[in-house]
């Protein structure tokens, strides 16, 4: 992985592929579903963009916070800018093994419950933004790997405190989005976009997975065992 153009298409792959794995996408299209009932296309069209930039922010902030705070410490900046390398190696091999489904971990849900989305109703715009940020917060196994194992390594390795995450963002927006303009118009046919957004996450999750531990191990052999 480069820095510059490579890097960039990196981060938005990363976003896309957080957005459309199993559990943030049912709860995108149930999210946008529920706050867009009975509201026309207009209403229903803003709420879903609201919500998409309340994930957008979520992640922008989160990812500047970290990124900005590990790089911001002279000591730890210079240890990353010595060891970063050794780092990257193991956690993308982890990330993708989380990818393969060779490592799991239980959750107990995302842990917003009914009263939280009818304040979020009963919000508008505002809350339909504030309930994309809070799901955007309640990663599950496959968004927290992607995150926290690939992005903010990516990230810290390139001193990228804002394009990557603000890219990674982009990615998150791109699926919710084309939910939200079905959901908006009405179209009958959500199902089947659903079935194949879940058919392009099986096969990119997996082929994500296999690119990452390949080279996670090239880095690894170079930068750790010292042997390429």
């Amino acid at each position: 992985m480069d820095a510059g153009f490579p890097g960039a298409i990196w981060a938005v792959w990363l976003g896309i592929l957080t957005s459309i794995s199993p559990c943030p996408l049912t709860t995108n299209i149930a999210a946008i579903s529920y706050i867009g009932n009975g509201a026309g296309p207009r209403k229903t069209a803003a709420y879903g963009l609201a919500y998409t930039a309340g994930r957008m922010a979520a992640y922008l902030m989160l990812g500047i916070l970290m990124v900005a705070g590990l790089l911001s410490s002279s000591s730890l900046s210079n240890f990353l800018q010595r060891y970063m390398n050794r780092i990257l190696g193991p956690a993308l091999i982890l990330t993708g093994m989380f990818l393969l489904e060779l490592l799991t971990w239980k959750t107990t849900g995302s842990g917003l419950n009914e009263s939280v989305r009818l304040r979020a109703e009963k919000g508008g715009v505002t809350g339909a933004a504030l309930l994309g940020a809070a799901f955007a917060l309640s990663f599950c196994p496959v968004s927290a790997a992607l995150f926290f194992g690939s992005l903010i390594p990516l990230s810290l390795k390139y001193r990228s405190s804002v394009a990557y995450p603000l890219l990674f963002g982009a990615g998150t927006a791109l699926p919710v989005l084309l939910f939200a303009g079905l959901v908006a118009i009405g179209s009958r046919s959500i199902g089947q976009v659903y079935d194949r957004i879940r058919q392009v996450e099986h096969w990119g999750r997996r082929a994500t997975g296999i690119v990452f531990i390949f080279i996670g191990i090239y880095y690894s052999l170079v930068y750790i065992f010292e042997v390429m």
